[in-house]
């Protein structure tokens, strides 16, 4: 068996970093190191997320694509708290779902399941 078990991005402020993926995603934060300035988040399928705070700054390298139970629902409740989309549900080159930045500005993609059947 091979799983992907945790994936580690450079972040300017790891608490910053920490307490938008746990607010806004829901992400559990599995543990804090202030001293290293390093959190660990772990999402429903217990991949964990590593942000460390990096002094050189930060370049997003990557997509993150997060599975939710209802994009649209999902949508409506981040955009009322202030979150900003880039997109909001549609019909995109990957499929169906919305779009937004972390505050590093890693681009993240919201889908569901079936959205994503029966739209995407």
């Amino acid at each position: 068996m091979i799983r992907l078990d945790h994936l580690s991005i450079p972040v300017r402020d790891y608490g910053r970093s920490r307490d938008w993926y746990a607010n806004h995603l829901g992400l559990k934060v599995e543990f804090d190191i202030a001293a290293r300035k390093t959190a660990a988040l772990q999402d429903d399928a217990d991949l964990t997320l590593f942000l460390f705070e990096h002094p050189e700054g930060v370049a997003p390298s990557c997509t993150l694509t997060f599975q939710v139970n209802d994009v649209e629902l999902q949508y409506k409740e981040l955009a009322a708290r202030g979150v900003v989309f880039e997109k909001p549900p549609q019909k995109l080159m990957w499929g169906y779902g919305a779009e937004l930045r972390d505050p590093d500005g890693y681009l993240i993609y919201l889908w569901d399941e079936k959205s994503m059947r029966e739209k995407g």
